[in-house]
């Protein structure tokens, strides 16, 4: 009788032991978190020149990130413009950049180093191309550039390749219609001020802070780009479906615009990183760059426009796995 009584006592603790287990179980699991630990190391962002929307939205990020991720360190390097950022980030040479929709197109079709690494994050605000010029020029369209000084961006820009896109639709041979100047923001406005160009090309979002600068203290005006001209764009196939009509409304550059609309190109901005970079990283940073959005907006006025119902479409790049994580942890 006794034995029996032993053995039905042992089942009973064992029972009894093993509730305790999945009662202990049930309780870490609902208290500890079973995300991915907090990101730790060092990142590099490669933004553009000096005086551009890339450098001036990357300096914000930065400190939005130094919040968000305080065990990462963030390092900006500036750079040339996009071509130079996407061939940094698929080298290795950086962790995250931005770069247009055009310039990523253009490095993918042309199977450049690492071309297959690339990923998107968040599809970010759009650039518009600005064609600048002296108030009293006699210069009303590109075709007019024919013979004239004008500046194309740097090799490494997006600029310079939505520059030459646009001259030659408009029937100029970029090279040799035109004496080309390759300098960046930082530089081609005072260069016009001094009557060493006739003309330049930038892509940034709006406002450019060092075209409205200029704007205020010399006399400009933007040439339009009309849609005949942006249709001879887009009929070169390509990497140009990318660019689309748009409109710079009348307050963009109050002084320079007087009023008045100007019709031009605009062309969208992704975050790009590569397959190496870690899924919990990557989910941390896209989270704080749309979170970031309304801090940054107030200084940068592009970030404003960063749209969480957009941001999902970084054609053409595939999402980095850990961008999906992220917006799949925000889908309602």
């Amino acid at each position: 009788m006794l034995p029996a009584l032993s053995r039905i006592g042992r089942r009973r603790s064992l029972r009894a032991g093993a509730a305790l287990v999945v009662v202990l179980g049930l309780l870490l699991w609902w208290l500890l978190p079973l995300r991915d630990p907090a990101p730790t190391g060092t990142l590099s962002f490669s933004t553009g020149v000096r005086s551009g929307v890339y450098q001036r939205y990357g300096e914000r990020l930065k400190g939005a990130l130094a919040t968000d991720l305080p065990h990462v360190s963030i390092k900006l390097q500036t750079s040339e413009g996009s071509q130079q950022n996407l061939a940094r980030v698929a080298a290795g040479e950086a962790d995250f950049t931005i770069a247009t929709t055009d310039a990523v197109a253009t490095y993918l079709r042309a199977r450049k180093p690492g071309y297959q690494r690339l990923r998107g994050c968040v599809r970010l605000y759009d650039d518009y191309i600005q064609l600048i010029v002296k108030r009293d020029s006699d210069i009303r369209s590109v075709a007019d550039l024919r013979g004239r000084k004008v500046a194309v961006g740097q090799p490494g820009s997006g600029v310079k390749l939505v520059a030459d896109r646009l001259m030659t639709a408009a029937g100029l041979d970029p090279v040799n219609d035109v004496t080309p100047l390759p300098v960046g923001i930082d530089t081609m406005p005072k260069l016009l001020e001094e009557g060493k160009l006739d003309a330049f090309f930038w892509s940034g979002g709006l406002p450019t802070t060092a075209v409205a600068d200029l704007s205020e203290r010399f006399p400009i005006r933007l040439v339009p780009l009309e849609e005949p001209l942006i249709k001879q764009l887009q009929a070169a196939g390509g990497s140009t479906r990318y660019y689309r009509s748009a409109v710079m409304p009348a307050d963009a550059y109050r002084d320079a615009q007087q009023g008045q609309a100007v019709p031009t190109v605009a062309v969208a901005n992704v975050l790009v990183t590569t397959d190496r970079t870690d899924a919990a990283m990557t989910e941390a940073f896209t989270r704080t760059v749309i979170d970031s959005r309304d801090r940054i907006g107030r200084e940068v006025h592009a970030a404003q426009l960063v749209d969480l119902r957009t941001a999902i479409y970084t054609d053409p790049l595939p999402l980095h796995e850990g961008a999906k994580r992220y917006y799949r942890s925000v889908k309602p």
